[in-house]
């Protein structure tokens, strides 16, 4: 691709972010392919659901709804939407924002949600994956789960978090905020997170901050999932591009 032309595609991307709070500098950007369009605005017809209690796609309280070109999870179970298909080497884009609830065993405490990515295996609460870790008081850290693989700055865990960079003390309570440098919105404000995903490397932004990025992945393909973890949560312009090879 010539470079005007990846340049004014980066270009958008960003000018796009900037109206919702923040992107990745168009620089940091390598080249991307044509958008896949994983939520339409009006349904989740590209996506599965699976519930702790219901199951899979079995959804009768309607935990996962759309409305007005947002997908609005409830939190009220734990479980997620996830991919029909699997994707490796993208960037993924996507916006959020808290509702008040929180529900049990996470009532009171910090809202809770994430992306999980190359997600393989059987459907679980928590499966075989990479996390980018929606928290308040922590978004941006990575979690490591069943199983998987991934090493940040020297240190390689198949388990467990990685916080993200400038992380200060955390607390588990509703309406947290990380007093050495919150990179999140106020409650209530759509926030931008950003990743790229290039073989078992990933990166990770939030309102256009750096906060955190990996090396050695595995799995380095997978599904993609957005959880329900006991929170309100609303998600809107889920924009995903594979890289350029």
């Amino acid at each position: 691709m010539p470079f005007f032309m990846w340049a004014a595609r980066a270009g958008l991307i960003l000018l796009t972010a900037i109206a919702a709070g923040g992107s990745a500098a168009a620089a940091d950007l390598p080249p991307l392919g044509e958008r896949i369009q994983l939520f339409n605005g009006r349904d989740l017809n590209r996506f599965d659901t699976f519930l702790r209690n219901q199951g899979f796609n079995n959804d009768p309280d309607q935990v996962f709804r759309v409305q007005d070109g947002v997908v609005h999870v409830s939190g009220k179970e734990y479980g997620y939407f996830i991919t029909k298909e699997e994707y490796e080497d993208y960037y993924l884009r996507a916006e959020f924002k808290w509702g008040l609830p929180t529900y049990p065993p996470r009532k009171g405490r910090a809202r809770d949600s994430g992306i999980l990515f190359h997600v393989v295996g059987p459907n679980r609460v928590w499966p075989k994956s990479i996390e980018f870790q929606m928290i308040e008081g922590g978004t941006g850290d990575i979690l490591v789960v069943g199983g998987a693989e991934l090493t940040v700055k020297g240190e390689t865990k198949t388990r467990g978090r990685f916080n993200r960079f400038g992380k200060g003390p955390w607390k588990d309570y509703a309406a947290y905020r990380d007093p050495e440098g919150e990179v999140e919105k106020p409650l209530g404000e759509w926030n931008v997170i950003e990743m790229i995903a290039a073989g078992g490397a990933v990166k990770y932004w939030v309102n256009g901050t750096l906060v955190n990025e990996g090396t050695g992945g595995s799995p380095a393909r997978g599904k993609i999932l957005f959880q329900s973890e006991g929170a309100e949560v609303f998600f809107r312009n889920i924009e995903l591009r594979p890289l350029k090879k």
